[in-house]
């Protein structure tokens, strides 16, 4: 049995559109540019209103047309969130530039 701890589905241009598609659960998220550089790792929580459409809308409110998302659905959102960051700075040394500007406390991670 393979523990799959990288979200590793495909990414989908942010747009109105398809932002508007997205189920209303809690779940996590990554922000990356068109060339596919990770630049934020997100969570869609309880204080989400209409969760990850509602963080999708708002990612694209803030940053724009010219990125790129992809989800995951998880009622263990927040643990997940963790987890994704740590796999991240295992994997690059740091984490990704919006989340270094206010990391959350994390601990250390080893993936395979």
């Amino acid at each position: 049995m393979s523990i799959r701890l990288r979200l590793d589905k495909p990414w989908r241009p942010l747009s109105a559109e398809e932002a508007a598609g997205l189920p209303g659960q809690l779940g996590v998220y990554q922000i990356a540019d068109t060339a596919g550089t990770i630049l934020y790792i997100g969570q869609a929580g309880a204080r989400s209103p209409f969760g990850l459409r509602s963080e999708l809308q708002r990612e694209l409110q803030d940053r724009g047309t010219g990125h790129q998302f992809r989800i995951e659905v998880n009622m263990q959102y927040r643990s997940r969130w963790f987890e994704l960051l740590m796999v991240y700075k295992a994997d690059h040394g740091s984490l990704p530039a919006d989340n270094a500007k206010n990391p959350p406390p994390l601990g250390r991670l080893s993936p395979a």
